[in-house]
């Protein structure tokens, strides 16, 4: 069976050395010194790999049932929910007002990622909770965020989003679910939701459903598109539990992967809710809970895949296949050990590489999120508002590749259930589909993200590249191995931009033909800036006498290799995204 061990030292490594959250102004930050960080992720990490990561498995073979209408999660999902509640770590970055430990948005993504590369499937109860409690304290009024919030903090009560139909997906504009306003205030809501995650489930004593939904006088299309609080028990005066509401599991479906997780078709027949937001602003109000989740999935791309690669990097140093061609390195056994190998060493390092640099990547865009939140920076975000698409797309599709590079390092082994890594494919690939596909996403950044504001987040983010350049053009450590190649790679990026200015507003086709490479175009420039910030501060902790000179050397060297082996992907990306819209809609639908 797998086992999982929370990466501390490297996430305390991009916490601390690279982006120095202490000496930064965002209030809360200077708290965060390096016991304080160390002794919550070492803390989470003993849950996560004493508790979380041995019902992993258990999960993806039990699966959920639905008995009677109420769904039963798999054996010791229930004590072990229990565990992240009376430690509080459902609570971790919430508002103290209503229960919250208040700590900052970078620190509750950090532990998500431990909690994630565990068991994902578990985590996704209060991952869900947690943004449908951000979408109520956002947009609620007064009195809900006290009916509701203190509750879902503490996960006594869950949350979920409800957003798609069978019939529609992306295209909410098609929704059918409707809401009859009543003369008390309330709607009934009457439609169904398909795909619900942790719809129904036996951990929590309420589930509090956000729904999208249709009211009279909205108009057509998403305009008219309203978001509702549908508790599964009507909710009293005093905070007491009332009577069920007038919803129900339809069934749950039979996924390929995180089985652990109840994802349901969701009935409502005149069910009642409430308005949350302004009538007809529902989207508005949803995408405060689709934009975190969006980053929420982007770490679960990182964070399985590193839970894969811990586990495929032990295999590769165990297991004894073949002679290295250079020499015997195990002389005293039959083979050597499958990591002397090159094509094992070059799988193995576009895995590491990947999922160090998507950490700081995320690690960064956490600590943007926290200084638009709590310094009112709107620059900061527009910024992450540019990178969410690719924080979530790229991600999640790099991620699915190391979990099944991670496969392919066990041979016939990875394909055979006992050993665990096809769990890691198969609920790595759910990442690439749901809160956005990732072709959405990908047009959602360029469609979208690029001109918003008049262009002026996507050219502060070139600023941003272009000044780190400059700050450190004089260091020939760094000249070579990173910042050429990030120069080149920021090139690219800006040629593709230039390529949808001229091309885009007289042939759409052109931009639109060609945003899945510019969105992994930009991953890689993100991920090359994150590396190369790495071996900045790598460097900086050797010259100052680091005591671990071992650690920050493999720091270099696999920036080192991003640098050198996947950053020349940007040329593909570019060159692709110049061929235009012709290669791709040359044949017609009807000659497929």
């Amino acid at each position: 069976m797998p086992s999982y061990a929370a990466p501390v030292k490297d996430m305390q490594f991009v916490l601390h050395d690279v982006l120095n959250i202490t000496a930064s102004d965002i209030p809360g930050y200077a708290d965060l010194d390096a016991g304080f960080t160390a002794a919550v992720l070492e803390e989470a990490g003993k849950l996560a790999s004493d508790v979380l990561a041995p019902l992993n498995a258990v999960g993806d073979r039990e699966g959920c049932r639905l008995e009677n209408g109420v769904v039963r999660t798999p054996s010791g999902f229930k004590d072990a929910f229990e565990k992240l509640k009376e430690g509080g770590w459902t609570a971790l970055d919430c508002d103290p007002d209503y229960g919250g430990q208040g700590l900052p948005y970078v620190m509750g993504t950090a532990v998500g990622e431990i909690f994630v590369a565990a068991n994902m499937a578990l985590n996704m109860y209060q991952g869900l909770t947690h943004g449908a409690y951000s979408a109520i304290h956002a947009h609620g009024t007064e009195e809900q965020k006290a009916t509701y919030l203190p509750k879902m903090v503490s996960c006594q009560w869950t949350g979920t989003m409800n957003l798609t139909e069978p019939h529609c997906g992306t295209d909410l504009g098609l929704m059918r679910t409707r809401a009859e306003p009543q003369a008390d205030g309330s709607y009934r809501i009457t439609g169904q939701k398909i795909f619900i995650s942790a719809g129904e489930h036996d951990m929590a004593e309420n589930i509090i459903h956000l729904v999208l939904a249709k009211a009279p006088g909205g108009g057509e299309g998403t305009k008219g598109i309203s978001l509702f609080i549908v508790p599964k028990f009507l909710v009293n005066a005093d905070g007491s539990l009332g009577q069920r509401n007038a919803l129900s599991v339809g069934k749950i479906e039979e996924k390929m992967g995180i089985h652990g997780n109840a994802t349901c078709v969701m009935n409502y027949d005149g069910a009642t809710g409430w308005l949350l937001g302004d009538l007809h602003k529902g989207m508005r109000a949803m995408f405060t809970m689709m934009n975190e989740a969006r980053i929420g999935v982007g770490v679960q791309g990182y964070a399985v895949a590193e839970a894969a690669y811990q586990n495929a990097l032990a295999y590769a140093k165990d297991r004894l296949q073949g002679r290295d061609v250079t020499g015997v390195k195990n002389p005293e056994g039959p083979a050597d050990p499958l990591i002397v190998h090159p094509d094992i060493r070059r799988n193995l390092m576009d895995q590491k590489s990947f999922v160090e640099g998507a950490r700081a990547f995320t690690f960064w865009g956490a600590s943007l999120i926290d200084r638009a939140h709590r310094n009112g920076d709107a620059g900061a975000e527009g910024l992450i508002s540019l990178l969410t698409p690719v924080i979530k797309g790229f991600q999640t599709d790099k991620g699915f590749d190391v979990a099944v590079a991670a496969q392919q390092v066990y041979g016939g082994h990875g394909y055979i259930e006992e050993w665990g890594m096809s769990q890691f494919a198969r609920d790595a690939r759910i990442a690439m589909i749901y809160e956005g596909a990732n072709g959405i996403q990908a047009l959602d950044l360029v469609a979208r993200k690029l001109a918003a504001d008049g262009g002026k987040h996507v050219m502060a983010f070139f600023d941003l590249v272009k000044g780190f350049l400059k700050e450190n053009e004089g260091d020939e450590r760094l000249k070579a191995g990173f910042l050429d190649p990030l120069k080149g790679a920021s090139k690219a990026l800006q040629g593709a931009g230039m390529y949808f200015m001229q091309n885009g507003m007289k042939n759409p086709n052109a931009a639109l033909s060609g945003s899945y490479d510019f969105m992994h175009l930009m991953g890689h420039v993100c991920l090359g800036l994150m590396w190369a910030k790495m071996a900045k501060a790598a460097h900086a902790a050797l010259d100052a006498g680091a005591a671990d000179r071992d650690f920050y050397e493999a720091k270099i060297a696999t920036g080192r290799y991003y640098m050198a082996r996947q950053l020349p992907a940007c040329a593909m990306h570019l060159a692709r995204i110049e061929s235009g819209a012709e290669p791709v809609m040359a044949l017609r639908a009807e000659a497929f």
